[in-house]
């Protein structure tokens, strides 16, 4: 059996640039700030997958937004077993929490499933593991669907679709290998002061298949900081007068504001124009705003082990951002090791819209020293599975 549990606020402080989602006060200023999750509609982009090669499957899950409303959605059949009283129109407007999460996790593993796909960021995943401790009944295999902000845990598809296929292949192999992987999440209110501190919270059996399931975030050694800033000023170097440009979240893109003399902020968008910061940690209708001023770039790197550019930890650069930006919308940097350790895989897009995506893959230049830069593959997994 399968099992869905979605977590309905998943990710949206991502678009509001509040680095995170955990949280009632955090949830009530992204939505202030125009954000919405988009974690119901990732849910049904995966199950939409799955249906394809199962149709009228009956999946295991929770009432409402948690659950049933992406099944149906999707042309599947829910099987609500939690909470453990009738579903009602009301479930579907109720407010949801982690202790939600962690229960209806643990329900669906006392039904019996077997995989158990649940929608959310490394906040939800460890929810999700502690809904399976000590339960004293057959611990199911869990699968990610990337929906969060933070996605440091190796316990998430690449994509939506990806784990939708992942999800098939379980049925149509009764089972698949799967591997004990490790749950982090970080302390938000310390990443919002750039501190970033993983804390392993357990571990998960993760279903795996090569290109489809992602890898742990590979933090950058202190001994490859010179070719940091190496890469720093070739992306300097190549700053144009009378251009905004969106600074994007991680270690290489804050050595570019470091080195323009910026204090920025280190785990947010940031726009600057002519050396100056012109908007601090903006959100995405915030810098929709900004790039209706005049010519705009989004500077980003490369998430170290993973490859993401874009879908993880800077939703706030979104499809209707960098299609805002036009034919050339990225500058990309980063040290030459973190393209030769991923072995040849290629960078990974992963915006929400089939569309961008299409038109993003291919190749793309990545600045990686004052004269040097790489020419490096791109993928859109959501498209290898559409």
């Amino acid at each position: 059996m399968i099992g869905l549990v979605v977590n309905p606020v998943a990710g949206v402080g991502g678009p509001a640039g509040l680095a995170g989602s955990d949280g009632t006060a955090v949830q009530r200023r992204a939505v202030e700030r125009g954000a919405a999750s988009r974690a119901g509609e990732r849910a049904v982009l995966a199950l939409a997958t799955l249906a394809a090669r199962h149709p009228g499957l009956e999946v295991v899950t929770a009432a409402g937004l948690m659950g049933a409303e992406a099944v149906r959605a999707a042309g599947l059949v829910p099987r609500v077993v939690w909470p453990d009283r009738p579903a009602s129109d009301h479930d579907d407007d109720r407010a949801t929490d982690a202790d939600d999460t962690t229960r209806a996790v643990a329900a669906l593993a006392r039904a019996g499933v077997e995989l158990i796909l649940v929608v959310g960021g490394d906040g939800t995943l460890r929810d999700a593991c502690a809904g399976l401790a000590g339960l004293g009944v057959p611990v199911p295999a869990v699968l990610g669907v990337p929906a969060g902000v933070k996605m440091y845990s190796p316990v998430f598809a690449v994509s939506p679709r990806s784990a939708g296929a992942v999800a098939a292949d379980w049925i149509d192999h009764g089972g698949l290998p799967a591997a004990e992987r490790e749950v982090l999440d970080i302390d938000e209110s310390a990443l919002r002061h750039a501190r970033v501190e993983p804390t392993l919270y357990g571990m998960l059996r993760v279903p795996f298949r090569t290109g489809r399931t992602q890898a742990r975030k590979a933090a950058t050694p202190a001994s490859e900081f010179a070719a940091v800033q190496a890469a720093a000023r070739g992306a300097v170097a190549r700053l144009r007068p009378g251009v905004r440009y969106l600074l994007g979240p991680g270690g290489t893109t804050a050595e570019v504001a470091r080195q323009l003399g910026l204090e920025t902020t280190p785990l947010g968008v940031d726009v600057v124009l002519d050396g100056v910061v012109v908007a601090r940690g903006a959100s995405e209708q915030e810098l929709l705003a900004e790039v209706a001023r005049g010519p705009a770039q989004a500077v980003v790197t490369v998430i170290g082990g993973q490859g993401f550019l874009l879908g993880r930890g800077n939703q706030q650069l979104s499809a209707a951002v960098l299609r805002a930006l036009g034919d050339d919308p990225l500058l990309v940097v980063a040290p030459e090791q973190k393209l030769l350790d991923l072995h040849g895989r290629p960078l990974i897009v992963d915006t929400g819209d089939p569309e961008l995506d299409a038109r993003l893959r291919g190749h793309v230049r990545v600045v990686t020293g004052v004269a040097t830069h790489s020419l490096y593959p791109v993928s859109a997994p959501e498209l290898t599975l559409a």
